[in-house]
């Protein structure tokens, strides 16, 4: 429900995975087949001459310096800002109200409610439940609106169709206090059975 990517996450730690999974492999391999160490030091071998080969080749001129050294380390610059620019974008989406708008007609001024009274109102309702094990609600803006996440953890035994029916008639009963519509994604994982799995419902 926030502006993190969260498909770009799972591309690059799956991607992280797979490098760390292989390099295991290959150090495991290294460790117990002769015939892998000895491909391994004639490949390094051959690998470090044609460096040594291309950094003679490539001297930046009236210097030792090669230039590869140079666009290696712009290549590293464009990857610290990408890395920079990729961690901005983590949890992105929070707002701090849940109601801001201009009534003409009561009022004749500006409107505003903090997300924070939504988010205490449904705690607290939520809280008295002993069928629950955490309850955590955030306001998040979703294309300039916003809106709110709850997410429950019930206990084992407790209907999460009926849980979130529950939660959907607090919501209603909010947006009579607060005056307009809100809205709400619930999230519930219900116990160690889903810890792998999770229900959502939209409203």
């Amino acid at each position: 429900m926030n502006g993190t990517p969260h498909v770009l996450n799972r591309i690059l730690i799956g991607i992280l995975g797979l490098k760390l999974l292989a390099i295991g492999i290959l150090l495991i391999m290294l460790a117990t087949v002769p015939a892998v160490g000895s491909w391994w030091q004639s490949w390094s071998t051959g690998l470090w001459e044609h460096a040594k080969y291309l950094s003679e080749q490539t001297r930046i001129p009236g210097r030792e310096e090669s230039w590869l050294w140079v666009a290696a380390a712009a290549v590293l610059v464009v990857l610290i800002v990408l890395m920079v620019s990729w961690v901005s974008q983590q949890g992105k989406g929070r707002a701090n109200l849940i109601v801001s708008e201009y009534d003409d007609a009561q009022t004749a001024g500006d409107v505003n409610i903090g997300g924070n009274l939504a988010e205490q109102a449904l705690k607290a309702a939520l809280a008295e439940r002993t069928d629950l094990a955490g309850v955590t609600v955030a306001t998040y803006e979703v294309n300039g609106r916003p809106g709110l996440r709850v997410r429950v953890q019930p206990r084992q035994g407790v209907s999460p169709h009926a849980l979130a029916a529950d939660i959907s008639r607090l919501v209603e009963a909010l947006d009579i206090v607060v005056g307009r519509r809100t809205p709400v994604l619930i999230h519930i994982g219900a116990g160690a059975r889903t810890r792998f799995s999770k229900a959502e419902r939209v409203r």
